[in-house]
């Protein structure tokens, strides 16, 4: 038998090997996770990154439903105005809770009239589709009197049909994570018992100027691609509002600035890793495209890109190679929106004279 013949004999069955490897590697992962779930695998359904009940936070730890939130009471007490806050890992937070703004915003609220109610459902690497999908499974139910959604500008305009096919593997999927684990991150984003750092960062620079350079798509003048991913974006808001509507809830949107905006710095690093111009970009862009949006259909909506630009000219908001915000981000937000919402919030309790 030929040598050329020995190595296509070997080839094959090196092929078949590593298909049967593969396959049953796959079954097994899969196996797995129905075992015991883990946000590493790819699902469809916003409790991929929910948190587990009771699971230890910094010094804190979840409520029984997985939400970095202190036990509320599923039927609303009499005389309760109930505030719904939605949101992805900026509701959930980076910092351990009590610096988180909408555990401050809830503090602040409360103490006007004690009669106030904020529950944080803030879930991490969730999107518009998700928010729209916990609010009818889970935040109806709870017969809030006012839904706050955080929309984070950075990611929530990704469209979540444009999954990368390789993750669909559960292989692939465990793969992906152990490289990001091992070459991209420096620190921790969520942390079970470590301390928190309000310094150290979370990604290595290479692996943060990536993440910069993929979401500046949404800033680019003349995007087609974006104008497909706005209008699905809005249409699950739009849908919440019709929701909210119906049952008088009043809702509204809380527009949260990528660290892109308002770091001059970070922006320039972006448009030369891009080999592009400063003039190919818009970076307000998508805020004025969402308040447009949002004054055409009469969605209420506090947009904090202006006051996290003031600021930013003196203190850091962010965490270093990180779009969360910091402690200080997390104070100046909770700032801003108890300024936007103390009015309305009387107001409501005026007229609603607590449903």
């Amino acid at each position: 038998m030929s040598t050329k013949r020995h190595l296509s004999i070997f080839l094959v069955q090196a092929f078949v090997v590593a298909v049967i490897t593969f396959l049953v590697a796959e079954l097994t992962l899969r196996l797995y996770n129905r075992i015991s779930p883990s946000f590493v695998f790819y699902s469809t359904s916003y409790n991929r990154f929910r948190g587990k009940p009771f699971a230890p936070d910094y010094d804190f730890h979840l409520n029984s439903k997985g939400f970095k939130d202190v036990e509320f009471n599923t039927q609303k007490a009499e005389g309760i105005f109930r505030i719904l806050a939605l949101g992805d890992s900026f509701a959930y937070g980076v910092v351990p809770y009590q610096y988180n703004y909408l555990t401050l915003l809830k503090k602040n609220v409360k103490q006007g009239s004690g009669r106030f109610e904020l529950i944080n459902m803030g879930i991490p690497s969730i999107g518009p589709r998700d928010y729209l999908s916990i609010f009818v499974n889970e935040g109806l139910d709870l017969k809030p009197d006012m839904v706050i959604i955080s929309f984070f500008i950075g990611n929530d305009f990704d469209n979540p049909l444009k999954e990368k096919l390789y993750r669909h593997s559960y292989v692939a999927s465990l793969a992906e994570y152990l490289f990001s684990l091992y070459w991209h991150f420096k620190g921790h984003i969520y942390s079970a018992q470590i301390g928190y750092d309000d310094h150290a960062p979370t990604f290595t620079d290479q692996k943060y100027l990536e993440i910069e350079k993929n979401r500046s798509r949404i800033f680019r003048k003349g995007n087609k691609y974006f104008e497909s991913d706005f209008a699905i974006a809005v249409s699950y808001i739009l849908r919440i509002k019709e929701l909210c509507e119906k049952r008088k809830i009043h809702l509204t949107v809380v527009i949260i600035p990528d660290e892109m905006q308002v770091n001059g710095p970070l922006q320039q690093d972006v448009i030369r890793a891009l080999g592009r111009r400063s003039d190919d970009f818009d970076f307000t862009l998508p805020n004025r495209l969402l308040e447009e949006k949002f004054k055409e259909q009469n969605i209420d909506y506090v947009d904090l890109l202006a006051g996290f630009l003031s600021e930013a000219a003196h203190e850091r908001l962010y965490k270093p190679n990180d779009s969360h915000w910091n402690i200080a981000g997390n104070k100046l937000a909770s700032e801003l929106i108890q300024r936007y919402l103390s009015g309305q919030l009387r107001l409501f309790e005026k007229e609603t004279a607590f449903r």
